[in-house]
């Protein structure tokens, strides 16, 4: 299945039905009076994280969304049927974003969460509903609502409990492979990972999802590579894998590019908790691994482990560390059926969601 983090929708609730005109007409009965019935309400549009669904695919091949108009209204008093609602399945963690506004309608971080995005239009009232004492046969009735249209972003963003940073071929995805039953592709050559991959960890009866994303190098922030778009996956990990390749020459210009980046990215990503490792450590010898563990050390302020996920060396240790931090976040509470609008997302005037 190919991934599909982003796209672009059209979304129409239905109109409300029209009321009826209509008077009753019965054998003995000499003034039998306005009957028309009232018109039915249009259908919801309506947005619902679903448990299982892990990428937008489906909306490559479907990019329109029409709720059901309502029926009118009959004679004999009969109102007419409400529209359907359209009920829209998307993967938890996805952001709804405003295409005009460019403003995040809500995010929907929790299964079986809903938001009603547009509202189908009221249906329309009968001439039976204008009857009165001194009107006893109007002929007027009041036609259903409109419909409401907005064009919408969806944005997924993958929940996971850890997550994995780097340069590119810092041996973040044989770190996952090593550690779960994810087949991520690897290869000798920068930006073999092409997309976001998650994993389930399995340490010491406890289980965590990990998330790794494509490198970053410098200057992703304005666009470059690929990684910058994706660091969107673990805007919502609990705590932050950091590794550096241990056959680099300069250990701590690695580590200062990716923290730059994650500086220059924002939201929230630079204050989250870190982990700092050393790679790929089979292949260095002894006297470099502990002069480059020292200089990235200095650099970081926080200790280095050293990590070999081709020998196994320091893998359990990362792993029960990473298992200890997600199990001190406190995640917090989230509604369970409804969302509200959240805050304005400040962009620049030539933004658009694919460059986020």
């Amino acid at each position: 299945m190919k991934f599909l983090d982003q796209c672009k929708i059209f979304l129409r609730s239905g109109a409300g039905g029209d009321g009826c005109v209509s008077f009753r007409r019965e054998k003995f009965v000499e003034f039998g009076g306005p009957d028309g019935g009232n018109g039915g309400r249009g259908g919801h549009i309506i947005i619902e994280a679903v448990p299982g669904l892990n990428t937008l695919i489906d909306f490559r091949y479907r990019q329109h969304f029409k709720a059901e108009r309502g029926h009118h209204g009959m004679g004999r008093s009969r109102t007419g049927a409400d529209g359907a609602d359209m009920v829209i399945p998307v993967p938890v963690g996805t952001e709804i974003i405003d295409d005009e506004t460019e403003t995040v309608v809500a995010e929907l971080i929790t299964p079986g969460q809903r938001i009603m995005l547009l509202e189908g239009g009221r249906g329309g009232l009968g001439n039976e509903h204008f009857k009165s004492s001194t009107n006893r046969a109007p002929r007027h009735f009041i036609p259903g609502g409109p419909t409401q249209e907005l064009w919408v972003w969806l944005r997924l963003k993958l929940m996971a409990d850890a997550g994995l940073l780097g340069m590119p071929n810092a041996g973040k995805s044989t770190f996952l492979a090593a550690v779960s039953r994810a087949k991520p592709k690897i290869a000798d050559y920068p930006f073999t990972t092409l997309k976001p991959q998650l994993g389930v960890v399995h340490i010491d009866d406890r289980e965590f999802v990990l998330a790794d994303i494509p490198g970053l190098i410098a200057g992703a922030s304005e666009g470059a590579g690929l990684g910058h778009r994706f660091l969107g996956h673990i805007e919502r990990c609990g705590v932050l894998l950091h590794l550096v390749d241990a056959t680099q020459s300069s250990v701590s210009d690695a580590y200062r590019t990716v923290r730059a980046e994650l500086d220059a990215y924002g939201s929230g990503l630079e204050d989250k908790l870190e982990i700092v490792a050393l790679s790929k450590t089979d292949a260095v010898d002894a006297r470099s691994l502990s002069a480059r563990k020292r200089a990235l050390e200095k650099t970081c302020g926080k200790p280095v482990h050293l990590l070999s996920a081709v020998s196994g060396l320091g893998v359990k240790e990362i792993l029960r560390n990473l298992s200890a931090e997600v199990g001190h976040i406190t995640v917090p509470e989230q509604p369970a059926v409804e969302s509200t609008p959240s805050a304005p997302v400040e962009k620049d005037s030539n933004w658009s969601p694919l460059d986020s």
